[in-house]
Formats: structure tokens, C-alpha cells, sequence
């Protein structure tokens, strides 16, 4: 049963949302629209377990995993609106330890763009040492990078949410997950999380796992991407709720579709960040062929950009980031745009989910832009 809002001019996008469930892509899921500050699409339908006995409700909160990167691009973007940070000077100039092994010149705007060839960790550890911060962040501190900082990007899985955590800390004093709640979710009332209270755990929708792996491209792997991604301590291993609980600004957040919409929302009519630290925040930082992931990327500081693949619609402006499974989050600043994706069935696909293409490329035919 599909529940929710939608102007009758997103009809297109009621159509798309029920499609995926007919067509069996979803368990539970929910999308929402926000066209200069109102809400046009809200829709919610599906299960939030595997056993299909608890709706996917208003309520339910959803694993966004890597989506998470855009709050955290956010919350770096606002030191910067502030004059507490400049993404030029290098990282070691607030992180002194950051300066082992050679990587005394990255700057912050090469660390937020995946270009300083930390894209996992290449010393083997027990895969629960990642929810001991500090522990990471040394180990970060003194890896030497895995390719010539500057030349290329190589997707961060995890990695990203301690260097920019780190950053964010050695600045402003606080972590991610506190200044989040603080200045962000608190006064705007939104249900996103970095940092999952116990209180709130009951509310998470169950993943069900993808049938299948992604598809890294032809082999061998470049030892960017085994180090992200195939090693056996490649990612957090514990219980679940030390998962939740932790605060990993790359890979953990928890949060409904409508409020990283309205996140996203708030960043476009000017509560969050100045149009001008906007447009610094999602300038292209580097372009070309990803080390890690098997795809011509266009990073900006922390945000992914919608060209050249447009997988949030035809924006050549709009800026997001993708999760795990096929969550997202974008904006498109020209029409004034916000919006996420958030679900609870994996599928393998790396970046452009066909659910929410789907459902992304039905909004703009709804505006007329398609």
C-alpha cells in the first residue's frame, strides 16, 4: 500500500514508485520532493522487515550509508561559510600528524575529493578497530597514500567520514554526529542522525540484502579499490547496534527521505550556507576516470556532481551523493529542487539505482523538463 502526498502534477511519480513495487525492486521505501520549499512528493509504501509485519512508516528511519558523505560535505561547507576553514590550506596545517609518509602538501579540497590516496586502510586490522576513532584516524595520519595525492580520485567508502571528521573536529572542537544534532537536526526538526541513539533504534528499517555484488569492472583491481573495498577489514565488523550507535560520517547515517530532503531544501534557500559558499562547496575539484569505482567521476568538495553521468536528472548544476543499496540525495539549484531516495531492499548497482532514476527522471517530466 502506498501512503504519502503528491501533487497532482507529480503524478508521473506516483506512477514510477508504485511500478517499482509491482515490478518486485522494493521492500519498503520512501521518496520525497521539495520544490522551492513545499513539499510535492512525500510518498511512503512497503515493509520496514524481512518478515513484511511493520510498515514502512512516517516514522521509519532508513540506513542511507553513503548519502551520508553529503551531510558530511555540508557541515564542512559551513566552517568554510564561517571563516574558520579554507579548503585550499592543507589538512596537516590543522592535523599536524597528517603530514607522515609524504602527505604534508593535500590540502582540505583534495581530502573531501577523494584524491589523497587514502581509499582504505592497506595494514590489516581487526575490522572492529573501526569504531575506535582515534585509532583510525592514526592509522590515516600515518598511511602513506596509495597513489600520488593530486593525480586522480579513488572513492573513500569509509575512510572520508574520518578524514572529514577529523577536519571538522580539529576545527570547530565537536564531532560530525554532535554538531549535526546540534545546529542542524535540532532547530530544524529533522530526523537525521550520525550517531544513532539506543532510544531510537526500534525505528530502523531491516536491510535485505542485494542477490549480487557490484560490478567493479574487468579485473585485475587496482589496489586502490581492493584497499576500499576487498579486504576482509575493509569495513566496520561488530554488532549492529555498535554499527548504529557509532558515528561514521561517511557510511552511517540514519534518516528519512524527508528530512534529507529538507536538508537539501535548506541548503538552496540559504538557511544553511551562503550562495557563495554553495557554489565554492560544489565547484569540480577533479574529473576523469575513478581509481576505485568504474566510472568518469566529477568530485566536488565532498558532493558528488550530476554530470557526467546525470544520475539525478538533467541539472548540469544539481549536487548530491549516493548510498549503499540505492539511497540518495540531491538538489538541482536552477529549478530550486530538492530531493532523496531512501529504501530498505539493496540492489548492486554503485551509483544510479534504476528505482530512483526512475523516479527522478518522472519529476522532471512532471516539470516539463524532459
Amino acid at each position: 500500500m502506498i501512503t504519502g502526498h503528491c501533487d497532482p502534477r507529480f503524478e508521473p511519480v506516483r506512477a514510477a514508485f508504485e511500478a517499482n513495487f509491482t515490478a518486485g525492486e522494493e521492500l519498503g521505501a520512501r521518496f520525497c520532493l521539495i520544490e522551492d520549499g513545499e513539499t510535492v512528493v512525500d510518498l511512503i509504501g512497503g515493509f520496514a522487515d524481512r518478515a513484511q509485519t511493520r510498515p514502512f512508516a512516517e516514522d521509519t528511519l532508513a540506513p542511507v550509508f553513503s548519502s551520508t558523505k553529503a551531510v558530511a560535505a555540508l557541515l564542512i561547507a559551513r566552517l568554510v561559510d564561517q571563516g574558520k576553514l579554507d579548503y585550499r590550506q592543507t589538512v596537516a596545517s590543522l592535523w599536524p600528524e597528517f603530514a607522515q609518509a609524504g602527505k604534508g602538501a593535500i590540502t582540505v579540497e583534495q581530502a573531501l575529493s577523494h584524491q589523497d590516496g587514502l581509499s582504505g586502510i592497506t595494514e590489516e586490522i581487526d575490522p572492529a578497530l573501526w569504531f575506535d576513532w582515534d585509532a583510525i584516524c592514526a592509522l590515516l595520519a600515518a598511511q602513506a597514500p596509495i597513489w600520488p595525492p593530486g593525480t586522480a580520485s579513488g572513492y573513500h567508502p569509509i575512510t572520508y567520514g574520518y578524514t572529514a571528521g577529523e577536519i571538522f573536529r580539529r576545527v570547530d572542537g565537536r564531532t560530525m554526529g554532535r554538531a549535526l544534532a546540534e545546529d542542524i537536526a535540532g532547530p530544524l526538526n529533522l530526523d537525521l542522525w550520525i550517531g544513532l541513539p539506543d532510544s531510537e533504534h526500534p525505528r530502523v528499517a531491516e536491510m535485505k540484502l542485494a542477490s549480487r555484488l557490484p560490478d567493479f569492472g574487468p579485473p585485475p583491481l587496482s589496489e586502490a579499490a581492493k584497499a576500499a573495498f576487498m579486504n576482509k577489514w575493509s569495513f566496520p565488523g561488530g554488532p549492529t547496534d555498535r554499527w548504529r550507535r557509532a558515528e561514521i560520517p561517511s557510511a552511517n547515517g540514519h534518516a528519512t527521505a524527508q528530512a534529507l530532503a529538507r536538508l537539501m531544501a535548506a541548503v538552496l534557500d540559504g538557511t544553511l550556507l551562503s550562495k557563495q559558499a554553495l557554489a565554492q562547496a560544489t565547484a569540480e575539484r577533479i574529473f576523469g576516470q575513478d581509481l576505485v569505482v568504474p566510472f568518469v567521476a566529477s568530485w566536488a568538495a565532498g558532493f558528488m556532481r550530476n554530470p557526467p553521468n546525470f544520475i539525478y536528472g538533467p541539472g548540469k548544476q544539481t549536487f548530491g551523493h549516493s548510498g549503499r543499496g540505492g539511497s540518495c540525495v540531491f538538489a538541482d539549484p536552477e529549478r530550486g529542487l530538492a530531493g532523496a531516495y531512501v529504501m530498505n531492499k539493496e540492489s548492486h548497482h554503485l551509483i544510479g539505482d534504476p528505482r530512483s532514476r526512475r523516479l527522478i527522471e518522472a519529476a522532471y517530466v512532471s516539470l516539463g523538463t524532459v
